[in-house]
């Protein structure tokens, strides 16, 4: 029978995260030492180990791996348990969790004000990452909450949308297709783009419309951020592609234009997103019916 400690799984959980000690007692307010010790401790109990060192790095063992997998649905189930219990007392607080991809950012913070000026007792986490952070933390139930584009296919997902999400072609104020009045799809083909990375909602959308048209599209350079594509957008480099949500500061202010194509808008739609099996506590429940009632509003 294993003799393990909450404090031992949060230690091991916290090392596995970061596969680094120091980084791990950091965040623990431990010293390192202290940390080895848990981990030690652990391997002990348990009879395998859980890292192996190769060079300056650590990696996780089988042993780990699945250690890993257990110890986030224990801290998952903890975390429930907290939250069924002080809705029992009444206290009329809780906890939400929120990831949203990028572009999604510009948006969320607007609404979450107003949910919590609805909610003052809920403390909300905000994680802000690209979508393959936010799918991570989805299979990994480590987060309440997702807001994203197109939901993923194989994760044993329930998504629902709450609001548009219309994608427009951009340039810069000078470039020769801002005096277009209309343009057709066929003259992106002797332009150059500047685009998002594969495996982003908004690269998936360009790339379908294209080959719907059976165009390859010249792109010139990939980034990680909107910001980086809008400002490359704004020196000349090129056109983009972007959420309508993400450039309308840039459209107010005359430092973008967005291009009336053929086919664009490409509409599609934001969606709150969580593992189906997973028990929502009042205040994600109460998020999610609030984006589903008054975020297209």
């Amino acid at each position: 029978m294993l003799h393990l400690t909450l404090r031992q799984l949060q230690v091991f959980e916290k090392v596995a995260d970061h596969l680094n000690y120091s980084r791990a007692a950091e965040e623990l307010y431990l010293s390192q030492p202290a940390v080895s010790m848990q981990i030690k401790q652990l391997e002990g109990n348990i009879g395998l180990p859980l890292f192996e060192q190769m060079g300056k790095k650590i990696f996780l063992t089988e042993a780990g791996r699945e250690l890993f997998h257990y110890s986030r649905n224990i801290a998952q189930q903890l975390a429930e348990m907290e939250a069924v219990f002080d809705e029992m007392k009444g206290l009329g607080q809780g906890k939400l969790t929120l990831s949203v991809v990028n572009t999604a950012n510009y948006f969320t913070p607007q609404l979450l004000a107003k949910f919590c000026q609805r909610h003052p007792n809920i403390n909300v986490i905000l994680h802000v990452a690209n979508r393959d952070a936010v799918l991570k933390q989805l299979a990994d139930n480590s987060t309440d909450l997702a807001i994203m584009g197109q939901p993923p296919d194989g994760l044993d997902i329930s998504a629902e949308s709450f609001m548009d999400n219309p994608l427009v072609v951009i340039a810069a104020p000078t470039h020769p297709l801002a005096k277009f009045e209309r343009i057709e799809f066929a003259q992106l083909a002797r332009e150059t783009f500047l685009s998002r990375e594969k495996g982003s909602g908004t690269r998936s959308a360009m790339e379908r419309i294209f080959a719907q048209h059976q165009i390859q599209p010249h792109i010139s350079m990939e980034m990680e951020t909107n910001e980086a594509i809008k400002q490359a957008v704004q020196a000349g480099m090129g056109l983009g592609i972007l959420s309508l949500h993400s450039i309308e500061l840039e459209l107010e202010t005359g430092r973008l234009t967005m291009l009336n194509v053929e086919h664009f808008p490409l509409l599609r739609h934001w969606f709150v997103a969580h593992r189906s099996n997973k028990r929502l506590s009042s205040a994600a429940l109460a998020f999610k019916e609030f984006l589903l009632t008054e975020a297209h509003l």
